[in-house]
């Protein structure tokens, strides 16, 4: 376990910060306080409010003083609405060309190259950007969350947002900056309405995160979220039942150990299972210094 003597100031620091966030107000107090029950309530209170009955959308805008349109106009399609109605390239054969595309690139320049020119994937047509990846990963960690946010979008970068900046707080405060770690998503392309991607999609997407893999050679891999834990690991389980156990993930030969931990974004709205994610930075960190060195 990593001893407070043996960090910097400014490691010293984003861990301060990470606590703060995550509700700890003193080092020591009188009482014991149950994160899990804390966890637990919030989930509750967001079941009830989603079991509450929601007005309509015409009775919503009347309102608010909105006239409704006339019965006999349809609404404007949106240009992501129309970009899904593009002819389609069969499943298969998308699954074939990005295969070709992923093995064909002999570096992590050429893989992104060759991601932003593939167009054989309908998300790409509703989406503003090709999310780029962020850090060089020499320090010999992987960071791979699921699909790009809205500010990912927006912003063209992975893990960008308030969701980012607690990624970095994370990630500081088990001593590794974010420029020096290889963070990226499973999915390229954020799908249009935050939906879940569907299996085919997931499917063309997989060779190019395979080959990310293979190209990077980290050490080590650190996992976020449902989507990504299931995308790897193969099971159906929650991030609650996945995370905190190591696990073998690769692709192209490359096999490399990979550990689940919750997202910054479920952390952000559920701030009682930060506990969690803790430990899970400190077992990442421990078998992180066991593990060689990159040459």
């Amino acid at each position: 376990m990593i001893q407070a003597r043996d960090m910097t100031p400014a490691e010293l620091a984003a861990l301060l910060a990470f606590h703060a966030d995550a509700g700890v107000e003193w080092l020591v107090e009188d009482e014991p306080v149950d994160r899990i029950a804390a966890f637990a309530g919030e989930r509750a209170a967001r079941h009830v409010q989603r079991a509450q009955p929601q007005p309509a959308p015409m009775q919503a805008a009347a309102a608010r003083g909105i006239p409704a349109p006339p019965q006999d106009q349809k609404p404007a399609r949106s240009q992501a609405a129309l970009g899904s109605t593009l002819p389609a390239i069969p499943d298969e054969n998308a699954v074939a060309e990005a295969r070709f595309a992923a093995e064909s690139a002999r570096s992590l320049a050429e893989l992104k190259t060759a991601i932003e020119g593939f167009a054989s994937c309908n998300l790409k047509a509703s989406a503003r950007s090709t999310v780029s990846v962020t850090g060089s990963g020499q320090s010999g960690i992987m960071v791979i969350g699921p699909m790009p946010s809205a500010d990912d979008d927006r912003e063209g970068t992975a893990f960008s947002g308030r969701a980012g900046l607690l990624l970095d707080r994370m990630l500081a405060a088990i001593g590794q900056p974010r420029e020096a770690v290889y963070v990226t998503t499973i999915i390229p392309w954020r799908p249009p309405g935050d939906r879940m991607p569907s299996q085919p999609e997931i499917a063309i997407c997989r060779p190019f995160i395979e080959r990310q893999i293979a190209l990077c050679e980290p050490r080590q891999v650190l996992v976020l979220g449902n989507f990504a834990a299931r995308f790897f690991f193969g099971e159906t389980g929650t991030i609650h039942a996945l995370r905190g156990k190591w696990r073998e993930i690769g692709g192209s030969g490359h096999i490399v150990p990979a550990l689940a931990t919750l997202h910054p974004q479920e952390l952000l709205s559920a701030p009682g299972s930060k506990a969690l994610a803790w430990l899970d930075l400190l077992a990442f960190s421990e078998r992180l210094q066991q593990a060689p060195a990159q040459v």
